[in-house]
């Protein structure tokens, strides 16, 4: 009986330090993002005295983009019944690459290489939309599930 509360207990005690952890994690990017958006004016406003050129304003976009795509990725983990998709992280990947070559770019062979990055992750996202959506149920994982509520 001990060992069946353990397992329901537990599970839902992770859930809610993740839970909340993530809703503090979202808050922070905001922050950044809102920071982001203040290096934007400073760049676009005050382009003549700023410190700032072009490339590191392109990376700025970019981790901004980042930013957008982590809480996107949150708030579909609240809505999905918490659940990351698997495409988010492709998307944060793509464009964390794309940010890193646009940065450091003094290499040729690491850019090559960061561009193959890029292309292995944009086949991974086309065998993702190329496969079905809904995968079959394992008849395994369905008695599990049949036992613990059973016992309960």
């Amino acid at each position: 009986m001990k060992s069946t509360e353990f397992k329901v207990v537990f599970p839902k005690v992770l859930q809610w330090i993740l839970n909340v952890s993530l809703v503090g994690l979202s808050i922070f990017l905001v922050l950044l993002m809102a920071k982001e958006i203040f290096i934007f004016a400073d760049i676009l406003l005050f382009e003549k005295d700023s410190k700032h050129t072009h490339e590191e304003f392109l990376a700025n976009v970019l981790a901004f983009f980042l930013y957008f795509e982590f809480i996107t990725m949150i708030v579909k983990y609240f809505k999905e019944d918490y659940h990351f998709p698997l495409r988010y992280f492709i998307y944060i990947g793509i464009t964390a690459m794309i940010r890193l070559i646009i940065i450091d770019h003094s290499s040729a062979m690491h850019t090559l290489l960061y561009g193959a990055v890029v292309l292995l992750l944009i086949i991974g996202y086309f065998i993702i939309n190329i496969t079905p959506l809904e995968r079959p149920k394992k008849a395994r994982y369905e008695m599990k599930n049949a036992k613990i509520s059973d016992e309960s």
